[in-house]
């Protein structure tokens, strides 16, 4: 993904000087697991998550800066995430961001651990947005919880590593779960540093449901069509681990179709919250449901 835009560019760089100043020598007495954490969360990544949480602070009339708290915590808890997916109890893959995934640099116990430790280093930089009232910043922690827990991340996990889900309507609720809970809560947490009204909130879950599952689809599409260089991690697992995923299921013609129906919900949400068509936010939407990586 491009991400071209000046004022994304401008996020990316205000997102990732967060992180690297709350994953610290002063949040982490550890060495060795602290270098683990910063491999892992300063290792590159698109920061979609971030970006989703600072662009709906700011065209429903937000400060940044209100937001970035909640902009580098949920990327802490994307990174803890990733690192435990890519455990050889979890998907087992060697390679993440082009680079070796963080048990393959550091071993299988100090990755567990710098995935524990960002986990909860994101619920502790969440509590540190002194600038919104408290009772929001609860409510912030309270959602990334949620998405984060059993009846979002690890849930859709659970399902995953099992194997349970056949059916489109059995891979529907499990991204919803596995891929769906973050970025939504991404876009609450967005929300919810502006105070956004009911009507508001409620056209930015009809875009998050959206624009979630339209992500792992596409995702799963290019496990496919994609390649390793590129997408900077393997492909073919999922053929190679025997999962069902929306691109073996419905072929890889009709779930480029429903990405492409997915994606026209989520832009029609983004008109009802007044979003134009040249804004940042509308054309990553559009890059997101298309990219090749």
């Amino acid at each position: 993904m491009k991400m071209n835009n000046s004022l994304q560019t401008m996020y990316i760089e205000m997102v990732e000087k967060a992180l690297d100043r709350y994953v610290s020598p002063q949040r982490c007495s550890d060495d060795h697991v602290l270098e683990a954490m910063r491999y892992s969360v300063l290792g590159g990544g698109k920061r979609i998550r971030a970006l989703l949480v600072l662009n709906f602070n700011r065209i429903l009339g937000g400060a940044a800066n209100d937001a970035m708290e909640f902009a580098a915590a949920i990327e802490m808890m994307h990174a803890y995430s990733l690192i435990h997916d890519d455990l050889p109890c979890m998907d087992d893959d060697d390679l993440r961001r082009g680079k070796p995934s963080c048990h393959v640099a550091f071993g299988e116990a100090i990755a567990l651990l710098a995935g524990d430790a960002l986990q909860t280093l994101a619920f502790e930089t969440l509590s540190r947005n002194t600038s919104l009232e408290p009772a929001r910043t609860l409510q912030a922690v309270r959602e990334l919880a949620a998405a984060a827990g059993s009846r979002g991340m690890v849930g859709g996990q659970t399902v995953d590593i099992e194997g349970t889900a056949r059916t489109v309507e059995q891979l529907t609720g499990m991204c919803i779960m596995k891929t769906g809970a973050l970025i939504k809560c991404a876009v609450r947490l967005g929300c919810l540093s502006v105070g956004a009204d009911e009507a508001a909130m409620a056209q930015a879950d009809i875009y998050a449901d959206a624009i979630g599952l339209a992500f792992q689809i596409r995702d799963d599409v290019l496990d496919i069509i994609g390649n390793t260089e590129e997408l900077g991690k393997p492909v073919g697992s999922d053929k190679e681990q025997q999962k069902a995923t929306f691109a073996t299921v419905l072929g890889i013609e009709r779930a480029q179709v429903l990405t492409e129906k997915l994606t026209r919900t989520a832009l029609e949400a983004l008109k009802q919250l007044n979003v134009a068509e040249d804004d940042p936010l509308y054309e990553m939407t559009v890059e997101l449901c298309s990219r090749k990586k």
